[in-house]
């Protein structure tokens, strides 16, 4: 076997989006990789025939991201826009271009185009759709405007160009720029006449859609806003015959996180009054009457969260969410480290549907049949079928990487870190591992703080493994798996957790003798960034630190994020205008004056979650103490670097830290 590169993750096939077709003879997905020469990812169709036990690829187009069912044969999905358009796009006009094609062969064909760039589409029959898209105010598409309205309207978009106004918080979203003002909206589309008619007002934020079975009602979640977006939001139904919505809900301070039909009477939802936990609170669901919008608790026990929040760098896509089928709802929870999918009915039983650890990264049923695509053992995402808690595997995208790669398999390392609390972590030893010889190691920390590590192939660590390291990595209290009372460290960062990590370091060094004390680095990213920036201001064990897309400082953090003005106060638990103090005194940059160790700061320019300044202030503060420090900035990318950023851009990320810690950690 050869050892794994740097760049195989080029090579790698992720998954998503996988749905049957209206009579589950056959099942649609999206297979996505890295295209070296745009520097970007193609993304294509599959189709699975149940019948024939066949997988095959539908389109080759390259840029198709989304799709829905239109009839068993049929399927519409959104691409890039038309290259015959491209003078059009420069001018600023934004549309989405959707195509047909059938799944048995032949060309796709142009559908229609929407102007408006949309998020989400589904059919209502007779030529008619459901349409999630962003909306700005005060800039109508040039396809609605006349020949004499468009010139005035492209010289004010060209001077516009130059000023950005900001009314409401948040003012820009990670991954999507300026958002002021900025909705996702409702609208039906209709075929026939080519119309376009909005749902849901200009101040709505849409933030779900579901159908009923016969596709006459629609349950939305949304916020209506000015100002500040809410962490609270309502229910609304929709009657798409008549084109009316109605408020369901009453404004009892509930987030809704999601909903769903499970009759024409019942609507189950997932969601939480966060009163006891705040924000990372876990969803429970209720079940709702379409008639009052009167909501009953029916899992008042639940204590998971209802999605997967196990850690990886090899995926890309969007994922499903929740579905209903049969009068049960299908969702996937994570536990311990591992994410698994379960279905819950109108009573609020709950069954497990899987069995096998790792993660459950989409799923589709219809019928009771079920798909999933996972993340299993160090085998990189597959599509299975799932029936009895029993797996098949469908596909064999990635099988090569198992065959052709040295890889390392994680060792578990458990231990009591406080009476009746169990951390747990994993050891990757160096593939090329000679008992008696000495060894460099990293510690890596994952991001949230809410979501966990597990046992699944994550490239970046088995290429350090790969490269001659120990890479030792566990799930400190604030992590997601063990409940809410295990997830909660508000108002502790830096305390509780900090002494887990370092707890379990102690226990790396004491049970594998091989790993060198005093070659040790440390690392992580998001949450993981901000605990790397606090480490190195509490300690000097580690000889080399390597952050990325950090926080170093509550307060600013707090007041220029996307998500800072409603993050900050709930975990930190104070505002600079209730106690600044506590704010000080959870920030690395606090502490920057004890550090000693030399650290690699790793942030992307467009990265509004944990944004350059955070970055560049402890980078500064280290050179001004004497510390020897470097950053690297990665224009044109944000948040998602290291899991979807842009191929060359996530090998220089990797090559940056490697390089980082060979130069410390390797004499």
């Amino acid at each position: 076997m050869e050892n794994l590169r740097i760049d195989d993750f080029t090579e790698y096939k992720f998954l998503s989006g996988v749905k049957h077709n209206p009579s589950g003879t056959h099942a649609c997905f999206i297979t996505h990789e890295a295209n070296m020469d745009e520097n970007g990812y193609t993304s294509n169709l599959w189709i699975y025939d149940f019948l024939k036990h066949h997988c095959y690829q539908l389109t080759s187009l390259g840029k198709e991201r989304s799709f829905t069912w239109l009839s068993d044969e049929e399927i519409v999905f959104a691409s890039l826009r038309n290259p015959k358009d491209q003078d059009l796009q420069k001018k600023g006009d934004v549309f989405t271009v959707f195509y047909t094609i059938n799944i048995h062969g032949g060309e796709a064909r142009e559908s229609f185009r929407v102007p408006l760039q949309v998020q989400t589409l589904e059919p209502l029959g007779n030529n008619r759709f459901l349409l999630t898209c962003t909306y700005h105010p005060g800039r109508p598409s040039l396809h609605t405007l006349t020949e004499d309205e468009k010139a005035p309207e492209l010289r004010r978009r060209e001077e516009e160009k130059d000023y950005e106004v900001l009314e409401e918080i948040p003012f820009w979203g990670n991954g999507r720029g300026f958002v002021s003002g900025q909705r996702t909206r409702l609208y039906t589309y209709d075929g026939d006449s080519n119309s376009l008619e909005p749902l849901t007002g200009e101040l709505l934020q849409v933030a779900s859609v579901e159908l009923n079975q016969d596709k006459t009602q629609a349950v939305v979640v949304g916020a209506e806003y000015t100002d500040v977006m809410p962490l609270t939001n309502s229910l609304y139904l929709a009657d798409l015959p008549s084109l009316r919505i109605r408020k369901l809900s009453p404004d009892d301070g509930f987030s809704y996180f999601s909903a769903h039909f499970l009759s024409d009477e019942k609507v189950i939802c997932r969601g939480s009054f966060r009163k006891q936990y705040g924000l990372n609170e876990h969803a429970r669901f209720y079940l709702v009457s379409i008639d009052d919008g009167i909501k009953e608790l029916i899992t008042p026990d639940l204590d998971l969260s209802t999605w997967s929040t196990v850690g990886s760098d090899c995926r890309y896509g969007a994922r499903q969410g929740l579905q209903s089928d049969a009068g049960v709802l299908y969702f996937v929870s994570t536990e311990g480290d591992s994410s698994y999918l379960n279905r819950v009915d109108a009573s609020g039983q709950i069954e497990k549907m899987s069995i096998h650890g790792g993660s459950v990264d989409d799923f589709s049923v219809k019928d009771g049949e079920i798909l999933i695509i996972a993340l299993r053992n160090l085998a990189l995402q597959e599509l299975y079928s799932l029936k009895d808690g029993q797996e098949k595997q469908l596909t064999s995208f990635n099988s090569w990487v198992n065959q052709e790669r040295s890889l390392s398999s994680p060792e578990a390392l458990s231990f009591e870190t406080a009476a009746g609390i169990t951390i747990d972590g994993w050891v990757l030893k160096p593939v090329d591992f000679v008992e008696g010889q000495s060894y460099p190691g990293i510690l890596n920390i994952h991001g949230g703080p809410k979501t966990v590590f597990g046992t699944v192939f994550f490239h970046e660590m088995q290429y350090w493994a790969n490269e001659g390291y120990f890479v030792f990595f566990c799930n400190p209290r604030g992590s997601d798996g063990k409940g809410n009372a295990f997830a909660d460290i508000r108002g502790q960062y830096g305390t509780v957790d900090y002494d887990d990590l370092m707890r379990f370091t102690d226990r790396v060094l004491a049970s594998y003798p091989e790993i060198d004390g005093d070659r040790v680095g440390v690392t992580g990213g998001s949450y993981g960034g901000f605990m790397t920036n606090w480490i190195i201001g509490q300690t000097t064990r580690f000889k080399a630190a390597a952050s990325q897309r950090s926080i170093s400082n509550w307060t600013s953090m707090g007041f220029t994020t996307d998500i800072g003005y409603y993050f900050t106060p709930d975990q930190i638990g104070a505002t600079p205008w209730t106690n600044y103090e506590k704010l000080w005194e959870h920030s690395p940059l606090k502490y920057a004056h004890q550090v000693k160790t030399p650290t690699l700061f790793l942030h992307s320019e467009e990265d509004y979650r944990c944004w350059l300044p955070e970055g560049l202030q402890m980078f500064t503060a280290l050179k001004y103490h004497g510390v020897e420090a470097r950053l690297c900035m990665f224009r044109g990318e944000n948040h998602e670097l290291s899991r979807s950023g842009k191929p060359k851009h996530r090998i220089r990320r990797l090559k940056e830290l490697t390089d980082w810690f060979n130069r410390f950690l390797k004499y």
